[in-house]
């Protein structure tokens, strides 16, 4: 029997509970193609009139191959899950100003939705303009931040609200269609996310609810906030649905003091947690107990995440304190020791979570899919083809030093400096962003790292021995996505000085590297003898399926795939495997490129089948 022929409603009789105004029995549906209706009842979601508990699994198209969307959906429904949420990272979808792209790769939303609802699950839609989410920049585009005077977040910008309604208008001619009024599977919409933890202005809130209302999405609405910061900023959108992160049940209580017969719920609930270069161990979080907890008070939840997937490319983002101080950028990997891992898998939290849910909701999930193949290839070791220094093409002369995007246009990437210095001295790089290789005349002298830790030994001072060329390698993480600091610029934004005296006139070039590998690098005339090489081998695929590619032998840098950037390696880790979906591998020869800021070797690359051997 086909899901969507399975009976649309079916009622279930699990506990009345006051905490979540379950009054009797549940609806248990699926969304079907006919028109259906979510709406707020006394402190309860109620579907076409009947009391609905939304069980809900977050997951990220943007963050897996959509050769794997329907196994990751799978994977969720046969945890119980009714529905999958998902964010819209509006800087996956507009690159450059008015330039969009919903068509493409794992960019088609509409797509992911329509396979959501194929797959008997309904869809909670978090489109932002901002999501953390632990994406760059929160998911606003870094085109953004070319103008230094543009303030991201607040209605007072009409640069920033002009580009958001561009967004809104687009994304909504997407999903507008595929509402559960009009037979689709999306039931809610957030508006903004986490504002409390940012700013204070209702009416910023209102007037991004009113630009879904003007192309055609009328709601419901809900916002998503930690308790502490709704009780201290107060940022409550009227009449929407309050997600609260994180929360006890206590506070969920407490939430109709704000949202007063609209329904509270857990707009993100942790089964597990971030991790960032540099940590010692991988985060993880135990959200049985939680979660039953949350479940016997009768309330809805959405899982943060039910799987994470990766952060392939330049998406990673980064965590800063308020001050822009201890520094902590986001690894490759976004496994988040989810109960669905990154190749897909169930992780040992996966079993216990399913349980809970099934016993709690009374439901019986469907099996799981078969698992995705591990593949397997020998070790192997690249070899230097060409260095970044002869492929630095011609200089940009600029007064001083400043901002990527405010000099190049640049996103990320690198970018290199040069200049001639008379003597010896102290080079001060105090506005490093994120992280410098300092040369004085070809031969690497020090580093210079913004984020804190005991193996960098880094200082923003470095030692120039004689006069002659200094050049500083600029290399990024992705932008701060969470906290006042959203929007940093990247480069050496602070000032430079040598020997006390600020730094001018100097040489430029601009390396981006989000449009994949450079084009116009030239063969090595003979060994080098710095870092910034470019390094290429063969990956012979012994049997087909996801590999992991163990870069532990590297220092740090980019690793590409039959043109797949994976993501930043560093040896600092914890993170030294790299996840490769075996979609994009082929048989036999796949051609691996590196690019390592540091060696001038090549090292041995070993496959493994897990991001780490404490993995199930």
């Amino acid at each position: 029997m086909r899901r969507r022929d399975f009976l649309a409603v079916s009622l279930l009789a699990p506990l009345a509970i006051s905490g979540g105004a379950w009054a009797g029995p549940l609806v248990e549906a699926v969304p079907d193609g006919r028109p259906h209706r979510l709406a707020f009842g006394p402190r309860r979601f109620e579907l076409d009139g009947k009391p609905f508990q939304i069980r809900s699994g977050e997951m990220h198209p943007a963050r897996i191959p959509r050769e794997y969307w329907q196994h990751r959906i799978r994977m969720a429904r046969a945890m119980g899950l009714n529905t999958i949420a998902i964010y819209v990272m509006w800087n996956h979808q507009e690159r450059e100003p008015g330039v969009f792209d919903w068509r493409t790769g794992n960019r088609d939303i509409a797509a992911f939705v329509r396979l959501c609802q194929a797959e008997g699950l309904w869809v909670y839609l978090r489109p932002g303009p901002y999501v953390c989410a632990e994406w760059t920049n929160g998911g606003i585009p870094a085109y953004l931040l070319r103008d230094p005077d543009t303030h991201l977040r607040t209605k007072d910008d009409p640069v920033f609200m002009a580009a958001t309604l561009r967004y809104i208008g687009q994304l909504a001619a997407q999903v507008k269609p595929l509402m559960a009024v009009n037979g689709g599977p999306i039931l809610m919409v957030q508006v903004e996310n986490e504002y409390s933890m940012f700013g204070d202005d209702v009416d910023y809130l209102r007037a991004l609810a009113d630009m879904w209302r003007v192309h055609g999405v009328a709601g419901p609405f809900s916002i998503s906030e930690g308790w502490k910061d709704l009780v201290r900023r107060k940022a409550y959108l009227p009449g929407a649905a309050l997600g609260l992160d994180g929360p006890e049940v206590a506070e969920l209580n407490r939430g109709h003091e704000f949202a007063g017969e609209a329904p509270v719920w857990v707009g993100e609930g942790y089964p597990g947690w971030l991790t960032h270069w540099g940590e010692m161990t991988f985060a993880s979080k135990d959200f049985v107990a939680p979660l039953r907890d949350i479940m016997r008070a009768g309330y809805s939840f959405n899982l943060y995440v039910v799987h994470g997937g990766t952060n392939f490319g330049l998406t990673a983002g980064a965590n800063a304190e308020d001050d822009g101080s201890q520094f902590q950028p986001d690894i490759t990997s976004y496994d988040y020791a989810a109960p669905i891992d990154e190749r897909g898998r169930p992780s040992p939290s996966y079993a216990a979570i399913r349980a809970v849910i099934s016993r709690e909701a009374g439901v019986t999930p469907p099996p799981m899919p078969a698992p995705i193949d591990a593949g397997r290839f020998a070790t192997f070791t690249p070899v230097a083809i060409a260095s970044l220094w002869d492929a630095l093409g011609t200089a940009r002369h600029l007064q001083q030093p400043g901002p990527n995007e405010v000099l190049f246009g640049q996103d990320q990437g690198l970018v290199v400096y040069r200049k001639r210095v008379d003597s010896e001295g102290t080079l001060s790089l105090e506005g490093v962003r994120d992280y410098a290789v300092v040369y004085a005349d070809g031969h690497e002298v020090g580093h210079v790292s913004r984020l804190v830790h005991p193996s960098l030994s880094s200082k923003p001072e470095v030692a120039i021995p004689a006069g002659g060329v200094v050049d500083v390698l600029v290399d990024t993480f992705g932008h701060i996505n969470f906290g006042p600091r959203l929007g940093d610029h990247k480069g050496l934004v602070g000032p430079v000085m040598f020997n006390g005296a600020p730094v001018d006139e100097v040489e430029a070039w601009p390396l981006p590297l989000d449009g994949g590998w450079p084009d116009h690098l030239l063969p090595l005339r003979e060994p080098p003898t710095r870092g910034g090489v470019f390094f290429e081998g063969m990956l012979h695929l012994d049997t087909p399926g996801d590999v992991y590619l163990d870069m532990s032998a590297w220092n740090k840098g980019y690793l590409w795939v039959n043109g797949h950037c994976l993501g930043r390696y560093w040896h600092i880790g914890p993170q030294e495997r790299l996840y490769c979906p075996g979609v994009w591998l082929k048989p036999g020869a796949n051609v691996v490129r590196v690019l390592d800021l540091h060696r001038t070797s090549g090292a041995p690359i070993t496959c493994a089948e897990r991001m780490h051997d404490g993995m199930a």
